[in-house]
């Protein structure tokens, strides 16, 4: 079978969100395509990005074109090569393209939280996937949250639809001398310090994290720093007149865009991961927290109460990400409740052995084969 995946996100120089999902995704891949005949499609200049080895049945083409990847110079190249899949992992599917074309909805935040985008962005990602959900026979959702609003925005059918959890990677190893360095330059102490990782704009709720951070301090005396890492995102001006205007102003720590080491000597040394957003379409932070035995505190709507809960077992305290009392509260819980850090930290690790490449791949790979159902239930 001759299947095309565009690989352009994967591949991207710096990888957030939905690069590193297709990243995973498709290097997770190779043991269950390797008997097709995959070509990998790239931006012009990425090839070198690749760095681990493709199975003997797979090449890679990269196209150049600065603008219009997707309409312009992936339509072209779908006029003159044919296909009997193509695969998506992004959210935005070429109006020339293969018949069996299956894509992936991360997640519809700009519909839920319109006031988090601006009319541009919402426009213009309104039309790409709604177009996209149409044009494409298959559609993966990376939570049940995102399949009912597909269902509930753009009226997909749910027999089009195939729920497939993301993966969790395994936490990188990072030696303890560089772990230092890292929590010296930011200057935070091991076990002192809260932390949010994610781009930091309005979406992601950075001003509630603010103000409860404020009640926090005041109100339960709890002295603790709050370290807020990622790049700036849509908001950010306002999110930095608050920072910059905040009563312990002193005690939080913007870092910016922060490397994979810092990322996770900044997670293995906070005392709580807060992460209440208005929207996600999965959450992946919230697991790797888990994964390194760090207590969360995140909000209980769109899918961040979904893949938290294990069973009847909830593995993170969940609140309402419009009250930042609510989001106070949690915090002094798991920082004052001994008992109750030790089963949520327990509950973690459980919860995010649930999520692995491995089995998104598998399931993945059958939607791309055969087109058959491989939800994860």
């Amino acid at each position: 079978m001759k299947i095309a995946i565009d690989a352009s996100p994967a591949f991207a120089h710096l990888r957030t969100g939905i690069e590193e999902y297709s990243y995973q995704l498709i290097k997770s891949l190779r043991p269950f395509l390797k008997e097709h005949d995959v070509t990998l499609y790239l931006r012009g200049g990425t090839r070198e990005n690749i760095d681990f080895t493709l199975p003997a049945t797979w090449r890679v083409k990269e196209l150049r074109s600065p603008k219009f990847w997707t309409y312009g110079r992936l339509s072209f190249e779908f006029l003159f090569n044919k296909y009997d899949r193509f695969f998506v992992p992004g959210h935005i599917v070429p109006p020339i393209r293969p018949k069996n074309t299956i894509m992936v909805v991360h997640g519809l935040e700009f519909e839920v939280s319109p006031d988090s985008f601006s009319l541009k962005e919402r426009r213009s990602m309104r039309f790409g996937i709604r177009r996209s959900c149409e044009w494409a026979r298959h559609i993966i959702c990376v939570s049940n949250n995102t399949k009912r609003d597909l269902m509930r925005y753009y009226d997909v059918s749910r027999k089009k639809i195939r729920v497939i959890y993301e993966g969790v990677n395994p936490p990188m190893i990072v030696p303890d001398n560089i772990a230092s360095e890292v929590l010296q330059k930011y200057d935070v102490q091991l076990g002192h310090y809260l932390l949010f990782i994610g781009r930091v704009e309005h979406r992601k709720n950075i001003i509630s994290i603010l103000k409860a951070y404020e009640i926090l301090r005041e109100h339960f005396r709890l002295p603790y720093k709050l370290v807020i890492a990622g790049k700036p995102g849509y908001g950010w001006k306002q999110i930095e007149r608050v920072v910059a205007s905040h009563s312990y102003r002193d005690d939080i720590i913007v870092t910016g865009f922060i490397s994979a080491q810092e990322k996770w000597s900044l997670l293995r040394g906070a005392s709580v991961f807060v992460f209440p957003t208005l929207y996600e379409g999965f959450g992946l932070p919230v697991l790797e927290a888990q994964m390194v035995g760090v207590p969360v505190v995140t909000s209980y709507t769109s899918s961040l109460g979904e893949i938290t809960r294990n069973g009847e077992v909830d593995s993170a305290v969940t609140v309402d990400p419009s009250s930042p009392m609510q989001i106070a509260e949690g915090l002094q819980l798991l920082l004052s409740d001994q008992s109750l850090r030790t089963q949520m930290i327990s509950a973690g690790h459980k919860n995010a052995r649930r999520y692995s490449w491995k089995k998104a791949a598998s399931l993945s790979a059958k939607v791309i084969v055969a087109g058959r159902k491989s939800n994860n239930r």
